[in-house]
């Protein structure tokens, strides 16, 4: 394999297109479109309505084992099989997620693919983008600010500052900021109270922006959020304080989906990016909606593995879209199957056919996931350098004798060439079958059952275990009738259950609920398991340390 660059100096080397151009050649006309500088720009909703009766796209998702430190590659893969898909002669659009600027000055860097099959401009897209984030973290404020400001003005709501479940938010990791104590200092700064801050990209808010249809849409979520309760116990609704006006008139740009292109000039749609193992993990339902009406193919992502992202895009996403994929592709890597096997990161370069052997079993595990949701699967093995034949052979004979269609993909270092054969095998078992899709559960059902479902149908434990402060909190959704909603998992990422540690595919395990809330608004009930932090911090060495920018503008370490 020869040397590429680094990501980012492949892309400041990418010959980019004018984004209308693109834009033409997509049938979005001068007048839907809303540039921001020479190459990216907003899209006006009123293409929907133009395009409200043309024939939908097939719909691809691409999801992944269980993430390890040894990289997976979903969204190089995503940026990777659109751009073949058009090689093959399909019309593809991607849609992925908006970075946000917590990991990409914390442990990942910057997130818009890598190698030869990236989302350009990138240090744009990583960095303020088109202002989306700086809008949800500002009408989020805005509802905390309303919730301190009308206990100050006399508390008409009766609001119990004890049971005020809306958290302030940055798009930073500041793990100083998790629980802070607010109202400090003489009587007109407020009533003082415990209070903390979440990452920009876990507010409801995003959720809300990811699952709305319009704009009106918008307001009337962001009305139903909960907020707290009062000294009755009842909800408190955001539409109570009155700004959940204000709060959709922020977003009166950001609602619009974002679209850039790739290295290859294919079009993407960039648009929210809620965490999947906080939220759902999957971008907004407008960009997706959108992307069904420019082409022939629409690729888009999910967060994380199949567990979390995959799981959340199919039993949330789907069903307040309306749509469903065609087929799935799981990204899985030869080195992060030898991790789930045992191998310690720092000895995989080295062949280890017998790692690889055991960690397949993880790998199986998301496959079966996303049959049980009556969708074909196909499994993309990223290839590294590092990978030995022996290795590669017997990775796809375990796929070819689990009856698993399998392909190599040399995206990151071909581009759309390296993908050329994972499209035409993906466009082959789309063409030649259609699923029968179906959810895991019925969001009707009680709060216990749905997650039972989840444990044990998708994460292959025996069952949840709930604490007794989440058994309350449940008693008290049923109560207030907000409990027959889909499910969100709040969950590690690195593991089928709910112990980081657990890697490949653990059995005979429980999963631990420590608490339930409401998102109203969204339309989802947040089950915590495990430590899951919604404020990050950074690392020991952030990636932040190794960025700069010199004289000229040049960016340098963003990833």
């Amino acid at each position: 394999m020869s040397k590429v660059p680094s990501d980012i100096e492949i892309a400041q080397g990418a010959k980019m297109l004018p984004i209308a151009d693109i834009a033409k050649d997509w049938d979005i006309l001068d007048d839907e479109l809303e540039l921001y500088g020479k190459y990216k720009a907003k899209i006006s909703l009123d293409i929907f309505k133009r395009l409200e009766n043309k024939e939908n796209a097939k719909l691809v998702l691409v999801t992944a084992i269980n993430p390890t430190p040894a990289g997976e590659g979903k969204s190089t893969t995503t940026v990777g099989l659109g751009q073949a898909l058009n090689k093959v002669g399909k019309k593809a659009v991607i849609a992925l997620r908006e970075p946000s600027l917590g990991p990409v000055f914390g442990v990942k860097g910057g997130a818009a693919g890598g190698g030869y099959s990236q989302v350009v401009p990138m240090e744009d897209i990583n960095l303020h983008f088109t202002g989306d984030m700086h809008a949800i973290t500002t009408a989020n404020n805005l509802l905390s600010a309303a919730i301190d400001n009308h206990i100050q003005q006399g508390n008409e709501l009766n609001i119990d500052a004890r049971q005020i479940t809306w958290k302030r938010v940055l798009d930073m990791n500041d793990r100083n900021l998790r629980s802070v104590v607010v109202g400090l200092g003489p009587k007109g700064n407020g009533f003082v109270r415990e209070d903390g801050f979440m990452i920009t990209v876990a507010s409801e808010v995003m959720a809300v922006l990811c699952l709305a249809t319009d704009l009106m849409d918008l307001k009337r979520r962001f009305g139903e959020m909960v907020i707290g309760y009062n000294y009755e116990g009842a909800p408190v609704y955001a539409k109570e304080l009155g700004v959940h006006g204000a709060m959709a008139m922020l977003f009166k740009d950001a609602i619009k989906p974002n679209i850039v292109q790739t290295l290859e000039n294919t079009p993407a749609l960039i648009h929210g990016g809620p965490f999947a193992n906080i939220a759902h993990g999957c971008n907004s339902i407008m960009a997706t909606k959108l992307g069904l009406k420019l082409g022939d193919y629409l690729v888009t992502e999910a967060g994380f593995g199949a567990d979390l992202g995959a799981e959340k895009f199919l039993n949330i996403k789907c069903r307040y879209g309306g749509f469903s994929p065609d087929a799935v592709v799981i990204v899985a890597t030869i080195r992060a199957l030898k991790m789930h096997g045992g191998v310690n990161k720092k000895e995989l370069s080295g062949e280890n056919v017998e790692a690889l052997d055991k960690g397949f079993a993880n790998l199986e595990k998301q496959v079966e996931n996303i049959r049980k949701f009556g969708l074909p699967a196909l499994v993309a093995i990223n290839k590294f350098a590092t990978d030995t034949q022996a290795e590669i052979d017997l990775l796809i004979k375990k796929c070819e004798d689990a009856g698993v269609d399998v392909v190599l993909n040399e995206c990151w270092e071909k581009g759309g060439e390296g993908g050329i054969e994972m499209a035409e095998k993906l466009v082959s078992m789309i063409e030649g079958e259609t699923p029968d899709f179906k959810f895991i559960y019925d969001e009707k059902q009680p709060i216990e059952e749905k997650v039972n479902a989840i444990v044990t149908e998708i994460y292959g434990g025996r069952g949840a275990v709930f604490s007794g402060k989440a058994k309350k909190q449940i008693k008290k959704l049923e109560e207030l009738g907000l409990d027959k909603l889909p499910v969100c998992m709040a969950k590690t990422q690195y593991s089928l259950s709910d112990n980081q540690n657990l890697l490949g595919a653990p059995k005979d395990f429980d999963i631990t609920v420590q608490e339930v809330r409401v998102s109203n608004g969204a339309g989802f009930i947040v089950c915590l398991t495990g430590n899951i932090m919604v404020m990050p911090g950074l690392p020991k060495v952030p990636s932040a340390n190794r960025m700069d920018i010199d004289e000229d503008g040049n960016i340098s370490g963003l990833f």
